[in-house]
């Protein structure tokens, strides 16, 4: 199993004094493909074709060759935002800053001032390897609301977010993460989906959890190039 997927845990690890195995990066694993990460203006964005069906050109803009692994990178980004949702999920790659907060504000309301969450490295950034045993030194802080939307970084030569939003039970978690005693600190965002009935039978976080769709809810950890909107007159508790 790829040591990137170890992001997943279960509700009962949030509490103070757990220890859980799980993989955080400096930068997503996403950026093992070696894609640039620019963020473009929608002018910008809205200028260049972004779909499967072109990818043939998009190479040959970027100058990437067709048999580098950055080219199976593109097509699988590609593939994925063109998927239709699953079951009660709203869905949108956004390509520039301006198209993640149309969908964002789609979302959670267009009146609605905004607040982002993300993982951050508080001290002694780790070095490899990035799987370690994190144990939770603080009282996770759940932050009630009615909505979010979460925004995963994708690997493509220009930044591209897969960004979504899901129906259901969602709840949001600030989380405080040491490893031994004194050593490396994590300020984590995680995220509990209490619906999984309707996830492919073949997501990944039912292997490294050992359980099946709809049975538990499925937690996990954001790397701290991915983040989570919510709105702002929430409460963290």
């Amino acid at each position: 199993m790829d040591p990137s997927q170890k992001i997943f845990f279960t509700i009962d690890n949030l509490k103070k004094g757990k220890s859980m195995e799980i993989y955080l990066s400096p930068k997503s694993p996403s950026s093992k493909s070696k894609l640039t990460t620019h963020l473009l203006s929608r002018e910008e964005a809205d200028s260049i074709p972004f779909t499967f069906s072109k990818l043939s050109y998009l190479l040959q803009l970027f100058s990437i060759s067709k048999d580098s692994p950055q080219a199976q990178a593109m097509s699988d980004t590609l593939k994925l935002c063109e998927l239709e949702p699953i079951h009660g999920e709203t869905k949108h790659c956004a390509t520039s800053f301006e198209s993640m907060l149309d969908f964002t504000r789609g979302i959670l309301g267009m009146d609605t001032k905004l607040r982002v969450l993300s993982t951050s490295f508080v001290e002694n950034p780790s070095t490899k390897p990035y799987l370690r045993n994190y144990t939770v030194v603080e009282d996770p802080r759940e932050i009630f609301a009615p909505k979010m939307v979460a925004c995963h970084s994708m690997p493509y030569p220009h930044a591209v977010f897969y960004c979504h939003s899901q129906e259901g039970e969602n709840r949001v978690f600030e989380i405080s993460l040491e490893v031994g005693g004194g050593g490396e600190r994590v300020e984590a965002v995680g995220v509990c989906h209490a619906d999984t009935s309707h996830w492919d039978r073949d997501h990944v976080s039912f292997r490294v959890l050992n359980i099946k769709p709809g049975t538990l809810p499925v937690c996990h950890v954001f790397p701290p190039d991915n983040f989570v909107w919510v709105p702002s007159y929430f409460e963290t508790n």
